[in-house]
This record gives structure tokens, sequence and C-alpha cells, in this order.
């Protein structure tokens, strides 16, 4: 699928009203209609402004993703979501992504969760965030953060904070950054669940996943962030693939191009053999069933936190994202 034909909105624009020259233009026997059609548009405002989230915040964005993420680092024990729960937050987040905020909230009280807005106080940017009402169990499932001020063109995954370090403040950059974006941050430490329970980019069974899915299913592409240890079988800075699927979408190879022209070391996924191809990759394999782009990003320690490569690679993965967003205008 072409991100030109993503269409999916988090909300419809009717404020743009007629003006009264445009009007003035116009024969006597359109008046009527046009005046009929600015009454409709009046009342579909008034409806979505009384669906906004209830429970509204004004924070910093940053801070209020970072401290989330970190508290992983607890590695306090983590258990996924049952079947019933697990489906009623997919069911909550279908209706965020489609407008719904009421039903949204709705469902998802069920299972202890909730909607907020929130309001950035540096950059004045709105966010909807999917979050747990109180710490506990159901706070470590992880969270959504979705722009409310933007169209929905992308997402950017974060399933392991902390264990792939720097991966959560990349993440909240690039959402920072793009308008239009969607943030999917796991709440465990990948090691804090029974065997590989935590793992949650090789589960199925995550809240994690029942969100990035909801986001494929609307034609969403979507990036997931890793981290790997470079080493003489890994002399990369970045790792770039497109987890179960074997074909690259052009914007995929300008990725690609971008960093290694920037002078990142770079191994594509789609053309030769690269190590952590995340061909297992729980929601890479959803993606292709959903029609979905995909791209599964590892870097280098250098090349994400507070390393040398950083800065490149957050703003040729910025560029990526722009391009996504550019094209569903």
């Amino acid at each position: 699928m072409s991100p030109a034909d993503f269409h999916t909105s988090l909300k419809i624009d009717f404020s743009r009203g007629i003006t009264r020259s445009s009007l003035s233009l116009r024969m006597l026997a359109s008046f009527g209609m046009m005046l009929a059609l600015l009454g409709c548009q009046v009342t579909r405002s008034e409806g979505s402004e009384a669906e906004r989230p209830k429970l509204r915040e004004l924070v910093n964005i940053d801070d209020r993703i970072l401290e989330y993420a970190k508290e992983a680092a607890s590695r306090a024990p983590y258990a996924p979501p049952g079947d019933t729960a697990r489906e009623r937050l997919a069911q909550g987040v279908r209706h965020l992504l489609n407008g719904d905020i009421g039903e949204a909230e709705r469902r998802l009280s069920g299972v202890g969760f909730q909607v907020t807005r929130l309001t950035d106080t540096v950059s004045g940017r709105r966010y909807d965030e999917v979050a747990a009402r109180k710490p506990g169990e159901e706070a470590r499932w992880g969270r959504l953060y979705v722009s409310a001020d933007a169209t929905l063109r992308w997402s950017v995954q974060v399933p392991h904070p902390v264990a792939d370090s720097g991966t959560e403040s990349l993440g909240v950059r690039l959402l920072e950054e793009v308008p239009g974006g969607a943030l999917v941050v796991a709440g465990a430490h990948r090691t804090a669940g029974r065997g590989d329970a935590a793992d949650v980019a090789h589960r199925m069974d995550s809240a994690f996943h029942a969100i990035v899915t909801e986001t494929q299913k609307k034609g969403i592409p979507g990036v997931q962030l890793h981290g790997f240890a470079k080493d003489s079988d890994r002399p990369f800075d970045a790792i770039l693939s497109t987890g179960a699927t074997r074909t690259a979408p052009m914007e995929a190879a300008a990725l690609a191009d971008r960093m290694q022209g920037d002078g990142l070391r770079v191994c594509r996924g789609w053309s030769k053999r690269c190590p952590l191809e995340g061909t297992t990759n729980a929601q890479g394999k959803s993606a292709k069933r959903n029609g979905a782009t995909f791209l599964h990003v590892e870097l280098a320690p250098g090349a994400r936190g507070g390393g040398n490569d950083a800065d490149e690679a957050a703003m040729a993965l910025s560029g990526l994202l722009a391009t996504w967003s550019d094209a569903g205008r």
C-alpha cells in the first residue's frame, strides 16, 4: 500500500467556513444550500468538541513519556493481559483511531485504562494518551500516544525500553518533531516476565502487539526501534529490514541512502544478508498480513541515545516520517 493511500484520520476538521465574499459570487438559488452546509459544519464541530477526552493535562510530553519508559528498569513482574482484556484494549484503540473518543473511553475503562488529552508545555501540541489509570500490573502493559492536532500518518514503536537504551528517547524525539504520528511504548523490561513473556516484539499476546496491529489495520506505516551491541559480527551503525517482507518500499531505500550519506555504515536487509533482520518479529508478521509498511531499525550504541551518530540517525528517521506525513496530505 502506498502512503498516498493512507486516509485514516483521528478527527475531521470542519472549522473552515465559507467567506462572505465567496458567497456573494454564488447565485441566489444556491445561497440556501451553502448556508445549510455551513450549518452542518458548525454542528459537527460542536460534536467533535464534546467528544474530546474528559481528562486533560498540561505536561512536558518529553518528561511524561521518558519517566514512564524508565520504570522498566525496575524489572517489576510482568504478565500479559488475558484474551478479553487484550480485545477490549484493541477495541478502545480502534475507536480512538476512528475518532470516537467516547466509545474508546468506555471500552478502555473496562480494563483499567483511560484516554487523557495532553498539551505539551513546550510546543503547545496536543496528544491523546492511552494509559493505565493507576500503577500496577496494567501499567506495565504499555502506552499509546497519538497526535491530536494532525491526521495520523505514521507510528513509531519502542518494544524494549531501557533494555535497548536510547530507543525510548529517540521515539519521543520523532513524535515531537514530525506531525501526525503515534508512539507505542512497551511498559516492561524485556526480561521482566516469565520466559520471553515481556519480549513484546516476539509475542502476539501483549497489549503492545494489539495496539500496533490496530494501527496496521488502518494502513498506517510503522518504524520499530531496536538497539544492538556493535562487534566484529555486526560492524554496522544501522541495520534496516522490512521484517517478514523481503521487499522494500522506496522510502526504506531512501532512509538507508540518507544514513549512508551521513556517514553511517548501513546493512540493508532487503538486498543482502544482515544480522538481526527481524524476520521473526511479531509486528512485522502482522504488518505483512494487514498490508502495512513495516521497517525494523536496529541501531548501534553510537547511533542512539547520546552517541556520536545519534543526531544523524534521528534526522534520517525524521525525514522518513515526514515523507509519510506529506504523502497523506
